[in-house]
């Protein structure tokens, strides 16, 4: 039972590591489990994970808002039976099968608010584009929210960002984000990619060049390793963001280095490029 008792929290202390916080009870029986990430929005499943403990305790574990997917043994074994090895692959499936669904449900929903939403012919269409001193760049209105479109590698639309007059964010539940992106403009010289819409609005408007907007630092490298796909002889300069955590920092060079880009962060700690290019507040 103690050795039971420390391989779990071994497992534990791996998703920790891993950036997945969770202190509920982890039931060690080989059969995949859905939980609450902590500090996740109250009433999401968006943690997975699989244990078992017979002959060579092995596991997996699931953050399914970044796409993390990792795999844990026991260091007190040299090797994974072949029978849990099956069990994870099998959790796997399922878990890409049940992502898939929900990505082509929240797409389907997304091309319907997109119809029903308004055209924004000018920045005074929306606070926040005041705000944040942008143009609305083919962004729409639905009911007070500014909409963005979200787009995959195949240019189909997969997913929504709204943002409130407030600028507070949210996307469509079950969406796909990671990967995916809003551009501003036609192919030109290079390519900027940036995490935020108001930042890539503020890129664009600055410098014409074809700007790619990721929504996070997260999904900085997914989309860089996209876009150097689709155009593989193009400059890429990934513009991050100046956090005091320094999350945007790394993620951007993580993603400029994975695909032969170039890198630009602006001076002042705590801005972004649309702080820089049109003195506003921090909140792209």
């Amino acid at each position: 039972m103690q050795a039971d008792y420390r391989t779990i929290n071994d497992f534990r202390q791996a998703m920790r590591i891993a950036g997945i916080q969770y202190s509920g009870e982890i039931l060690a029986d080989g059969n995949l489990h859905r939980f609450h990430i902590e500090s996740h929005r109250s009433s999401t499943l968006n943690g997975a994970y699989t244990l078992h403990l017979d002959g060579y305790p092995a596991g997996w574990f699931m953050d399914y808002t970044t796409g993390l997917s990792q795999k844990w043994r026991s260091r007190s074994v040299s090797r994974v039976s072949y029978a849990l090895i099956k069990q994870i692959n099998e959790a796997k499936l399922q878990r890409d099968i049940e992502q898939r669904q929900r990505h082509e449900a929240a797409a389907i929903k997304a091309v319907s608010i997109w119809s029903r939403s308004k055209p924004i012919k000018q920045q005074s269409g929306h606070d926040y584009l005041i705000t944040k001193g942008i143009q609305p760049h083919g962004a729409r209105l639905y009911k007070d929210a500014l909409v963005i479109p979200i787009y995959n590698e195949s240019d189909h639309l997969a997913n929504l960002q709204f943002i409130s007059p407030e600028g507070e964010k949210r996307f469509l539940s079950g969406g796909r984000k990671r990967g995916c992106f809003n551009i501003f403009g036609d192919l030109s010289q290079r390519i900027l990619i940036a995490e935020g819409f108001a930042t890539g609005a503020s890129l664009y408007e600055d410098s014409g060049q074809r700007v790619i907007v990721a929504f996070d630092a997260g999904n900085l490298l997914p989309v860089a390793k996209n876009i150097r796909e689709l155009s593989p002889d193009t400059e890429i300069i990934i513009c991050g963001d100046n956090d005091l955590s320094g999350i945007g920092q790394t993620k951007a060079r993580e993603a400029a280095l994975s695909i032969g880009g170039k890198v630009l962060i602006p001076a002042t700690p705590g801005t972004d490029w649309n702080d820089v290019l049109t003195g506003g507040s921090r909140n792209a």
